[in-house]
């Protein structure tokens, strides 16, 4: 991945920087139910991988969540992975959901850490949106999350980093 997707600490501040676009292969959702978004990323994630190998596409990063909008009952929503090539023709996926071609957008984008369960992510987007505010900056959208750490039965909650992305306003200076 390129920076700043690439570090191997978690930010623990707010942090400024440009991002490049990144080609995706995704499974894309409007006004999908909140309540149902494990399923949706279970669906997902559990076989996007092979898929992608399949037709010689390789994730360069982690699983992913892009919102285009403020999730509050439902959400227009983007899940899947980063990728090296990007996605020519549609894939169908076992649990019936359709991949297709997206990126993370070039730009301006503030991000940081959470580290600890996803129920935390709420309170941490909070904080952060928070910052980048005291920061003098505009947030807008779309804004993004990397589940960095996978999760599996096994694995600490408490160790779970999950990293957040945000496109913010264009500066003229």
């Amino acid at each position: 991945m390129p920076p700043p997707y690439d570090t191997a600490e978690p930010a623990t501040a707010c942090t400024v920087t440009e991002a490049p676009e990144v080609p995706t292969a995704v499974v894309t959702r409007r006004d999908f139910p909140m309540y149902d978004m494990s399923t949706l990323m279970d669906g997902t994630f559990s076989h996007l991988v092979s898929a992608l190998e399949e037709v010689g596409i390789r994730p360069i990063g982690p699983a992913f969540a892009l919102h285009h909008r403020a999730p509050v009952s439902t959400a227009d929503v983007e899940v899947g992975f980063p990728v090296d090539t990007p996605l020519t023709e549609p894939i169908t996926l076992p649990s019936g959901y359709d991949v297709t071609a997206s990126v993370l957008p070039a730009g301006r984008v503030a991000w940081i850490s959470h580290v600890g369960g996803y129920g935390g992510l709420a309170e941490s987007w909070g904080a952060f949106t928070e910052d980048v505010g005291e920061s003098e900056e505009q947030m807008t959208y779309p804004f993004w999350e990397f589940y960095v750490t996978p999760p599996s039965p096994d694995t600490n909650p408490a160790s779970l980093r999950t990293d957040l992305f945000s496109l913010l306003e264009p500066r003229g200076d």
